[in-house]
């Protein structure tokens, strides 16, 4: 394998791939096991990250281990590239075959994401939701003041409980002082 090719992100040989048909329990299995809403999407948007750096290492290998190639006979091919710097015609075939089907399970797997995602909530219920979590909101909110309020009178009372305790306190300790 060269060093071009290790930066790729393939696993293992075309032969021990598991193949595509019985992908669909793998993915089953591996992927959504009890996730939340937001730990779908957050795998789906990793799941398209880890796709996109397949595709764009993939572009990057083909366009640097492959030889140029004669397309049109009106434009020439100008330039050649040495021996070493590019893959053989049947290792580049078996190259690129290997980059389609790491393209075709991450692309399976993006898709089955997609399919766990749940059925967007219509607006209405959506309204009705946000309408009903406003009133338990402001109901929660009064009594958090009420609360706050009578934390507040506890206080003051406690505070002039003390300070007539102490004042009554004060008079004994001069009283006895000036007899």
């Amino acid at each position: 394998m060269s060093e071009s090719r290790q930066s790729i992100n393939v696993r293992r040989p075309v032969a021990k791939r598991k193949s595509l048909k019985n992908l669909g329990g793998w993915l089953r299995s591996a992927m959504l096991q009890d996730l939340s809403h937001m730990d779908r999407i957050t795998q789906l948007q990793d799941e398209i990250q880890q796709l996109l750096m397949i595709m764009s290492n993939s572009i990057a290998y083909l366009t640097s281990r492959s030889n140029f190639l004669q397309v049109s006979p009106e434009v020439p091919i100008t330039k050649q590239r040495n021996a070493e710097k590019f893959d053989e015609p049947d290792v580049l075939e078996a190259n690129k075959k290997e980059l389609v089907a790491d393209l075709m399970v991450k692309v399976k797997q993006v898709e089955y994401l997609i399919q766990s995602l749940p059925e967007p909530e219509p607006e209405e219920e959506q309204a009705k939701r946000l309408a009903a979590l406003e009133e338990d909101m402001q109901a929660v909110n009064g009594d958090y003041i009420r609360a706050v309020d009578r934390a507040k009178d506890l206080h003051t009372q406690v505070k002039e409980a003390l300070l007539w305790i102490l004042e009554d306190t004060d008079a004994d300790i001069l009283a006895e002082s000036s007899a």
